[in-house]
């Protein structure tokens, strides 16, 4: 069973991905974005050279992605306790394509979250989270802050998954202020039905000034979609990955920080367990 605060912190951390959910529902889903696409238009002719100027340096990309694809080893494997460091933060240039939001962002509480270098020269993650409700009576419920990792994409912004089924394990090394964060992995779906799967699960950091090292098996991450846990569960298909983040939504007001050294992967042999969780199904049996 889950959580009473995993629940709440899955209900406020959904904002971070998908819209709020409201009393309107359809069939389909409008924009990928959820409702928080904040895109400004602009001048015809200024989109048109900047689509020239993309279009320059991408074909140069294009071509190196096809001399890659025909040299590229297609029986790479990961064999026991081999590891890769997927986000290594060692200075400014590897916090700049992560995105920081909070609820202040989306003009929906007063919290604040910022992506910074330690004097470690790690990144920081830290703010002050507010539970502040705006006066606008629809919200009932408010403070969370999240960084998110950058998307995959190859020339001319297309977009590919994340494929992460050599490994079996999460692994970060972290040094944190006490609070729990849901880690999140949000899933490259086709269908916009899915658009929102999300695959989650809580680090309970501590307080004090040692760094740790999290090692979760994917197996324990659990499906939620817009911040509600799914009664029919199914494991984590590890190559439609679409991108990962880490979120504070505790309903305790004050400040935070975690400092963070890296996000990894490792392929742990020993560990056997496919799923964590009862998925609700049940073979039939014919006698």
């Amino acid at each position: 069973m889950m959580s009473v605060l995993t629940r709440q912190i899955l209900h406020l951390c959904s904002r971070c991905h998908s819209p709020v959910i409201t009393s309107v529902n359809f069939i389909h889903e409008i924009d990928r974005k959820g409702g928080y696409n904040h895109r400004v238009e602009r001048p015809v002719s200024e989109r048109l050279k900047e689509g020239y100027e993309i279009f320059k340096k991408d074909i140069k990309v294009f071509g190196e992605e096809m001399k890659d694809k025909w040299r590229e080893d297609r029986m790479l494997i990961a064999n026991h306790n081999d590891y890769e460091y997927f986000w290594k933060f060692d200075g400014a240039k590897t916090l700049e394509p992560w995105v920081v939001t909070s609820d202040r962002d989306n003009l929906e509480g007063f919290s604040k979250a910022e992506m910074a270098l330690s004097k470690n020269n790690k990144a920081l993650f830290h703010g002050y989270l507010s539970q502040r409700l705006p006066k606008d009576g629809i919200l009932t419920s408010t403070g969370y802050a999240n960084m998110r990792s950058p998307l995959k994409t190859r020339s001319f912004q297309r977009q590919e998954p994340y494929d992460w089924s050599m490994f079996t394990h999460l692994i970060l090394r972290v040094r944190g202020d006490g609070r729990p964060y849901q880690l999140c992995i949000l899933m490259h779906r086709y269908f916009d039905v899915q658009w929102f799967d999300m695959y989650n699960f809580t680090l309970f950091t501590r307080g004090g000034p040692y760094w740790q090292i999290a090692k979760i098996p994917f197996s324990k991450f659990f499906l939620s979609h817009k911040g509600r846990i799914l009664d029919e569960q199914r494991k984590i298909d590890l190559d439609n990955v679409r991108n990962f983040g880490l979120t504070l939504a505790d309903n305790v007001e004050g400040p935070f920080q975690l400092e963070v050294d890296y996000i990894g992967l490792i392929n742990d042999e020993s560990h056997v367990e496919e799923f964590a969780y009862e998925m609700y199904r049940h073979e039939f049996i014919t006698l």
